[in-house]
């Protein structure tokens, strides 16, 4: 099968990392290799903005909007396939598909509006692990959001562990969720035959319509469309007709056991917050600690409350590692921006616990359940702009070849889509209508006015370019018999760049390049100085360090000269990963050979990924020799 380019696979620590191709057995046995990346995504189906809303919806409504929840849920399960038919056929997550086909500018604004999605989505994250926490120990919220922020190192222990450990800790987690409800439906003993009604499609006001909104915004996760996209690429697939087809019915069962799991958790919190809310007279109840406070009392149960909490802490934990994981996704795909992962976990997590302390300091902890309100409608408005691309890369047959989604499908998901960008718009009409009748302020009226016509424009763009645009790309081929191998031209390396860092491991390095050149080949030894002078001012430095290194430098290549090998030394400073790219493109190098730094642990993240990043940034083979 041909692959299109690429510079740098999704989620690369983990890409391929699960073998499906060693599968044995029949049924279920075949199905367990797959189970994975939908429980990773069904968590955000399931996060602390779900609940705020659901709350909200059933308090206030009974049992009205658990159609919504079913309508939301098939939306979701339609959409994440598509999103993993891209990611299995095509080797692409949304990110870099975006990338590759619209403008630069485009690709900027649907980076920014992807980082708002993930960042609404750590805040309710953040929030709701920090209620749960303050209901759990009496802290106050403050405390409990600072301490979420803990999380990032928890995070990345779970990535060093691997994909497979990555999903049962989430399965976990998920589990207590389940059980948890389960729990609290069986004490609240809802009458199944008015539960039954609420399935009956029906918006009984505006503030119904803006609850129904945030069900979606909470359940259709942008975010989410972007992190399958990748994680189906975690499997090892025969890249074949055959085995192509397999994944894509794996990866959809996959799906449909996920989603309908975070269907049940949704749904019952709905008809707890129904049943014991609701028909009460407590239609006022959409907070998360007024819904703890009230739940003994009302189900004469000490475990209530308890496990309330507990699926709350649950819920945002498995939520804000799955969210990390699409902001590395967004950010390489749009980018082509890679940092270190505890970097771009605590980079996620302060953007959106700044905020939400800023919230807290100023307002207090009153009504901070509307913050978690309004985050999903943040990321009800996002939606558009996941979902018209994904339709459009899947209907590609040039590029999905036999795999292009069918029209009746391509019908089925922009009519999700046309009811999605109506509702939102029809929302943020009837919000800024109550707005510039109130309020006299000009400024924030021509903002309003100009982000709304910026947002139609950008939804404009995102429909019409696609259909218009002029690049061709070769149909997707499916081989079945390997490509024969052509032998005759085998390349020959004329410049060979060596990192050195003056260690031992220096002559296994220049063993290493000696055997991959020839005897017309020239050495470039690179050595990058990080004194601390360095550090300040640069290759104007003159400190011990420097002159020391460059003494080390002319060492090696008097050595090398006095083989009849051609060398040269060169320094480079402070930034270690830029340095050696830069030198090696400034001298025409055509191959590099770098030495893995051999770290583990926590020293992997103080002295950093040198061979990654390096290799990232050429486009020359580089070989790395291990230690």
């Amino acid at each position: 099968m041909k692959h299109e380019k690429e510079p740098y696979q999704s989620l690369s620590e983990v890409h391929g990392t699960v073998d499906t191709t060693q599968a044995t057995g029949k049924g279920w046995r075949k199905l367990l290799a797959f189970f994975g990346p939908a429980y990773l995504v069904s968590v955000g189906y399931m996060d602390p903005g779900n609940w705020a809303t659901d709350l909200a919806g059933g308090s206030q409504f009974h049992y009205k909007l658990i159609w919504v929840l079913l309508m939301s849920n098939l939306m979701a399960l339609l959409l994440q396939s598509l999103s993993a038919r891209l990611g299995i056929v095509r080797g692409r997550d949304l990110a870099q598909a975006n990338r590759e086909t619209y403008p630069r500018y485009i690709n900027y604004a649907l980076y920014g509006l992807a980082e708002i999605a993930i960042a609404a989505t750590d805040l309710a994250e953040i929030l709701g692990m920090a209620i749960g926490i303050q209901l759990l120990t009496g802290l106050p919220l403050i405390w409990g959001v600072l301490i979420t922020v803990l999380d990032t190192f928890l995070f990345l222990l779970l990535q060093r562990m691997g994909m497979r450990k990555m999903e049962a800790f989430i399965i976990a987690l998920i589990a207590i969720i389940g059980l948890s409800f389960l729990t609290e439906i069986i004490l609240a003993k809802p009458d199944l035959r008015e539960v039954a009604k609420g399935f009956v499609p029906r918006i009984p006001n505006d503030t119904a319509l803006y609850i129904a909104i945030g069900i979606i915004g909470a359940t259709v996760m942008p975010h989410n469309l972007y992190l399958h996209s990748a994680l189906v690429q975690t499997r090892k697939i025969r890249r074949d007709e055959k085995g192509i087809k397999r994944a894509l019915r794996m990866n959809f069962i996959d799906s449909a056991i996920a989603l309908n799991l975070a269907f049940f958790v949704n749904a019952a919190i709905l008809v707890l917050a129904g049943k014991v809310f609701f028909e009460s007279g407590r239609t006022d109840v959409g907070e998360i600690r007024t819904a703890h406070e009230l739940l003994k009392p009302m189900l004469g149960s000490e475990l209530a409350p308890v496990l309330f909490a507990v699926a709350l802490i649950a819920a945002g934990q498995s939520s804000t590692i799955t969210g990390t994981l699409a902001g590395q996704i967004v950010m390489e795909g749009y980018l082509h921006l890679r940092i270190a992962p505890w970097m771009r976990r605590l980079l996620t997590r302060l953007i959106a616990v700044i905020p939400a302390v800023i919230v807290i300091l100023i307002n207090g902890e009153e009504n901070i359940d509307s913050l978690l309100i309004l985050s999903q409608v943040i990321l009800s408005l996002q939606l558009g702009f996941a979902i018209i691309p994904l339709i459009h890369f899947t209907s590609d047959k040039k590029k999905m070849g036999t795999f292009a989604i069918k029209p009746f499908t391509i019908v089925l998901a922009s009519l999700i889509t046309a009811v999605i960008v109506y509702l939102n718009i029809r929302m943020v009409i009837e919000q800024a209508s109550g707005f510039f009748s109130d309020s006299g302020s000009l400024l924030w009226k021509a903002v309003i006015i100009i982000a709304a016509l910026l947002y139609l424009l950008l939804l404009v763009v995102a429909v019409v370019y696609p259909l218009l645009s002029k690049k061709q790309a070769a149909p997707l081929r499916i081989h079945p018999q390997a490509t024969p191998l052509s032998l005759q031209q085998i390349p020959e390396y004329n410049q060979i760049a060596v990192a050195l860092d003056f260690s031992e491991n220096d002559q296994k390095l220049m063993l290493h390049a000696i055997g991959q050149g020839n005897k017309k080949t020239r050495y470039i030894l690179i050595h990058v100085v990080e004194s601390a002078a360095t550090r300040i001012i640069g290759k104007e430095a003159d400190d011990l360090e420097t002159r020391k290194d460059q003494e080390h430098l002319d060492e090696y290549v008097r050595q090398l000269k006095e083989k009849g090998i051609p060398a040269i030394g060169l320094l480079g400073f402070n930034d270690r990963a830029k340095e050696i790219a830069r030198l090696v493109k400034e001298n025409q190098g055509d191959m590099l050979v770098i030495g893995a730094h051999g770290h583990s642990g926590l020293k992997d993240l103080i002295y950093g990924q040198t061979v990654d990043a390096v290799r990232h940034e050429l486009d020359i083979p580089v070989l790395v020799v291990s230690r």
